[in-house]
C-alpha cells in the first residue's frame, strides 16, 4: 500500500489531521506522566514498614498538671507515671506486650538526626541520615521487628531522660540498610557510631531487618529504611505506647485501654484518636497518595476515552465523505480487507506523528514536574509503553468506522456521488 495517495488524501483534511495528532500527543504526554505518578504512589502505599502490623495499635495520651521541667525530680516523676501506665497496660488480659515509643512508621512524627563514624562530625560526608525510635526491652517484640544479627535490648540497657535532654546512649540498634550504608563491608555489629555530631560513642549491639521512618513524603526516599533504635524512655508531659494485642483481641484491647489508663490516673487527656490501630494509621498516612492515584487514573481514562471518541467521530465523517472514492476502489477490484487496511494505515500514520510530538511533550512535562514537585525522571519504558498504547488505541478506535467503510457495496457508493 503506497503512502503517497494516502498523504494526498490527508492534505485535503488538514484541520482534522492536526486535531487528532495533537489530541494523541497531549494524551500521550499526560497519560505517561500520570501512569508514572500512579506507579510511584502505588509502590509507596504498598511499601512494607518492617513491622508485624496485625494486632498492633498505638496509644497517645497527655497528662494534666504533670511536671514540665527537665530537672531530675520532674523527669523521675514523669518516668514513674509512664512506668505505671506500662505496667497497667501489660496486665490487661487482651494484651501480649507493650512498649513506650516516641513514634511509629507512617505516623509523620519523627525525631531525625545523623550517625557518623568519627566523633564531633557535622552533617555531611561520612554521615548517615537517620530517624530515632526510643523504646525499651519490649520494643522489638511489640513492633514485630525481625532481628537479623546481634541481640535485642534488655531491661538493664534501658535508660530514661527528659524530652530536651541531649544525653547520648551507650548502645543502639540499627536497621540493616543503615548499617550497610555506614559499613559496606558488613562489619557493623560491635562497631561504634556517633550521634548528631557528638563525641560519645554508641556501640551497635544488634541489627533489625527493616524499619521504615515515620515520614511518608518524597523527601524521605533517600533514607526511608535508615532507622536507629535507642534503649530509652522519653519523659515528657505526653507519652505514646505501642501495644500488641493477642490474636483476635485487637478491638477488645483498644476499647479497654482508656478505662485502664483513667483508672491509673484520671488527670490525663485522651480523645477519639488517642487509641488507633496501625491499619488506621496506614490508611490515614496514605490517604493523599491513594486519592492522587485514583484522580490520575480517572484523568487517564477520560483522556483515552475522549481521544478514542475523536478518532471514531472523525474517521466516520471521512468515511461519509469518501463514499464515491471507496466505491471506485471497490469497483476496480479492491477487497473489503484492502479498504479496512487503508483506514488503519491512515490512522497509524496520524498516530505516529502524534506520538512523536507527544514524546517531546511527555519529556518536557516530566522535567517540569521534576523541577517543581520533586518527581523522579520518567523512565523510557513508560514512554515506549505509552506510544504503543496510543497507537493501539487508535487502531481499536478506527476499526468500527473502517469496517463500516469496507462493507459499502460498490454500486451504492458510486450512485451516492
Amino acid at each position: 500500500m503506497k503512502l503517497h495517495p494516502m498523504i494526498a488524501a490527508l492534505r485535503r483534511h488538514k484541520a482534522g489531521v492536526v486535531l487528532i495528532a495533537l489530541q494523541i500527543a497531549l494524551t500521550l504526554a499526560i497519560v505517561c506522566n500520570a501512569v508514572f505518578i500512579i506507579g510511584e504512589r502505588v509502590a509507596r502505599v504498598n511499601r512494607p514498614t518492617g513491622l508485624d502490623e496485625n494486632n498492633l495499635f498505638l496509644v497517645t495520651q497527655q497528662w494534666v498538671g504533670a511536671p514540665s521541667g527537665d530537672d531530675p525530680a520532674s523527669v523521675d516523676k514523669l518516668d514513674n507515671m509512664q512506668q505505671t501506665d506500662l505496667a497497667a497496660l501489660r496486665a490487661m488480659p487482651d494484651v501480649a506486650s507493650v512498649a513506650p515509643v516516641n513514634s511509629v512508621p507512617l505516623l509523620n512524627s519523627s525525631w531525625n538526626g545523623s550517625l557518623a563514624l568519627k566523633p564531633a562530625s557535622q552533617l555531611g560526608a561520612g554521615n548517615g541520615r537517620t530517624t530515632y525510635y526510643f523504646t525499651d526491652e519490649q520494643g522489638l517484640a511489640t513492633l514485630g521487628l525481625k532481628l537479623v544479627a546481634g541481640r535485642s535490648f534488655t531491661a538493664a540497657d534501658v535508660e530514661h531522660r527528659g524530652f530536651r535532654d541531649q544525653k547520648e546512649p551507650s548502645i543502639v540498634m540499627l536497621t540493616k540498610a543503615l548499617a550497610d550504608k555506614l559499613f559496606p563491608d558488613g562489619s557493623a555489629l560491635g562497631k561504634v557510631v556517633y550521634l548528631d555530631g557528638g563525641s560519645t560513642p554508641s556501640t551497635i549491639i544488634g541489627l533489625v531487618d527493616r524499619l521504615q521512618v515515620p515520614g511518608t513524603g518524597s523527601w524521605t526516599n533517600s533514607f526511608v529504611w535508615n532507622s536507629t533504635l535507642v534503649p530509652t524512655r522519653i519523659n515528657a508531659n505526653f507519652s505514646r505506647y505501642a501495644v500488641r494485642a493477642k490474636p483476635g483481641r485487637l478491638q477488645a484491647a483498644m476499647q479497654a485501654v482508656p478505662n485502664v489508663l483513667y483508672g491509673v490516673n484520671r488527670l490525663r487527656v485522651m480523645d477519639d484518636d488517642s487509641v488507633k490501630s496501625f491499619a488506621d494509621i496506614r490508611t490515614q498516612a496514605y490517604r493523599a497518595d491513594v486519592g492522587m492515584a485514583i484522580l490520575m487514573g480517572v484523568v487517564c481514562l477520560i483522556l483515552l476515552g475522549v481521544t478514542a471518541a475523536g478518532i471514531v467521530g472523525l474517521t466516520s465523517f471521512w468515511v461519509g465523505q469518501r463514499h464515491r472514492q471507496i466505491g471506485v476502489r471497490r469497483a476496480l477490484g479492491a477487497r473489503k480487507i484492502d479498504i479496512l487496511h487503508y483506514f488503519q494505515m491512515e490512522n497509524l500514520l496520524i498516530s505516529g506523528v502524534g506520538a512523536v510530538i507527544g514524546l517531546g511533550l511527555a519529556i518536557g512535562l516530566n522535567m517540569l514536574l521534576m523541577q517543581h514537585f520533586e518527581m523522579d525522571r520518567l523512565p523510557v519504558l513508560y514512554v515506549l509503553a505509552g506510544i504503543v498504547a496510543v497507537m493501539a488505541l487508535g487502531q481499536g478506535a478506527v476499526f468500527v468506522p473502517a469496517r463500516r467503510a469496507s462493507n459499502v457495496p460498490p454500486v451504492v457508493a458510486t450512485r451516492s456521488a
